[in-house]
């Protein structure tokens, strides 16, 4: 992409008059080792995926580098839908293999001290109580440094692995995930912090009158409680959710402490921006409070000519069967499928129906062209291979031209939240290239957030 060498001071002033507050700075380190990556040039010798000793190492120069949260997305189920086989998946391996990275998440927090770390589990398949449970348990061993992203689940591969043989409504996973919401944090209330008394010399350890169960009866769930756990430093762990359709945007407003959202283009984050905003006033909170992390793909390097040859390396490794399998994945649809021409709008409500999102490549490609709009296959995959790379929203340059960038987006989007970054390189290169190349240089401009100006990750992100 053009690189723009416009400067953007961030202590302008949005619509409304509020202070637009510096970035914060997150890294996606949910496919280091998928997508070719694993092979790639500057991936570890000697340490293969799932060694703990990797993600330690990329914590160290995160937390060196003030980067405020490192974060794992999920999936637990083998990309079936292309083809409807796990054969292109795992020869490619694309998107897999996954592993549960809460351990990994513990022994990274054992090498840091200020950094935070995101969890993802599903609300679609998973129990309230369970992961309540286990996010207390985290929030204690990082001592207050837990997220918890939570996600509706669209894709069959992992429905498949608990029971289902269909997704449920799209409309009905949020009505779901709003009540698992609800009974996580009715749970983390569940024992109040001055219950537990420790009274040594009377040998009591706890006050009866703070511990009491939250006797929900739902639709989805029955829990009676409490919560057999000790608070944790942040009682709640910061919540997080992605939706960027209609039902999940209104999600987010109802509990979202963080929002994730993709970085396609600037008009695209600004109709979610604004939708956002617009739900969390109908939900009467306070839009200035809740920032988007924008999800951005980088490579940087000393010079734009080094950057610009890691980035053509990487395009040798997809081909027709890699790209269909990515995004066949994530669509929850499998396009090897498509006839040879087809109606955008017709191809988006097969989807749906379907039960997956409506939203992801087929939504991108409505917003741009419109649903009238007649494509051939090759087209389509050719914008699917975009996105399956992330070329269509990836920077490329050195430090200097991909910080500009970065602020100009910033300022244009409102100034609330910042990046969730992530590398297409090797792993720890690119994310390394991060810590030493671009975060100084924007730390530097002063136009990142405050360094762990608090002792937990809600105090340090604001939230």
């Amino acid at each position: 992409m053009a690189r723009v060498r416009l400067r953007v001071c961030v202590c302008v002033r949005f619509a409304g008059g509020c202070p637009m507050s510096g970035m914060h700075l997150a890294y996606d380190l949910s496919f280091t080792h998928t997508e070719g990556r694993w092979a790639a040039a500057g991936s570890w010798v000697g340490q293969d995926f799932p060694d703990v000793r990797m993600y330690m190492e990329v914590a160290r120069t995160a937390e060196r580098a003030g980067v405020d949260m490192l974060f794992f997305g999920d999936g637990s189920g083998v990309p079936s839908t292309w083809r409807g086989s796990i054969d292109p998946a795992v020869e490619w391996g694309i998107q897999w293999p996954r592993q549960d990275m809460s351990p990994v998440i513990a022994a990274m927090s054992t090498v840091t001290e200020h950094i935070g770390f995101g969890l993802t589990y599903s609300s679609t398949f998973t129990h309230p109580f369970s992961v309540a449970r286990l996010l207390n348990s985290l929030d204690h061993v990082t001592g207050g440094r837990m997220a918890f992203n939570v996600v509706a689940s669209s894709r069959g591969a992992d429905a498949a692995n608990y029971g289902s043989d269909h997704l449920i409504d799209h409309d009905l996973r949020y009505e779901r995930m709003e009540e698992f919401i609800g009974v996580c944090r009715a749970l983390w209330d569940s024992v109040a912090p001055d219950a537990i008394v420790r009274d040594r010399a009377t040998g009591r350890f706890a006050d009866p009158a703070g511990v009491h169960p939250i006797d929900h009866d739902g639709r989805f769930f029955k829990v009676r409680g409490p919560l057999a756990s000790v608070p944790s430093p942040q009682r709640h762990p910061v919540v997080v959710q992605a939706g960027n359709s209609p039902r999940g945007i209104a999600a987010s407003a109802s509990f979202a402490d963080l929002v994730f959202g993709f970085g396609s283009s600037v008009a695209g984050q600004l109709r979610h921006r604004n939708a956002l905003d617009a739900a969390l006033t109908d939900a009467g909170r306070d839009p200035s409070g809740v920032g988007i992390l924008w999800a951005t793909q980088v490579i940087v390097g000393a010079t734009d000519a080094e950057a610009a040859a890691r980035r053509d390396s990487l395009l040798s490794f997809w081909n027709r069967e890699a790209v269909g399998t990515f995004i066949s994945h994530n669509a929850g649809y499998d396009f090897s499928t498509l006839p040879e021409t087809f109606r955008l709008g017709e191809l988006r409500d097969e989807i749906v129906a379907a039960q997956a999102s409506p939203a992801g490549l087929v939504g991108s490609l409505v917003a741009e062209f419109g649903e009238d709009h007649t494509m051939d296959r090759d087209d389509f995959f050719e914008h699917g291979w975009r996105a399956a790379t992330g070329l269509d929203h990836m920077l490329v340059g050195d430090a200097a031209g991909v910080a500009d960038a970065l602020q100009e987006n910033f300022a244009a989007t409102g100034g609330r939240g910042g990046y969730m970054l992530s590398s297409p390189l090797g792993m720890p290169t690119g994310f390394a290239d991060l810590s030493e190349l671009l975060v100084p240089e924007l730390r530097a401009r002063g136009a990142l957030a405050p360094r762990y100006p608090g002792s937990t990750l809600r105090e340090n992100l604001a939230v």
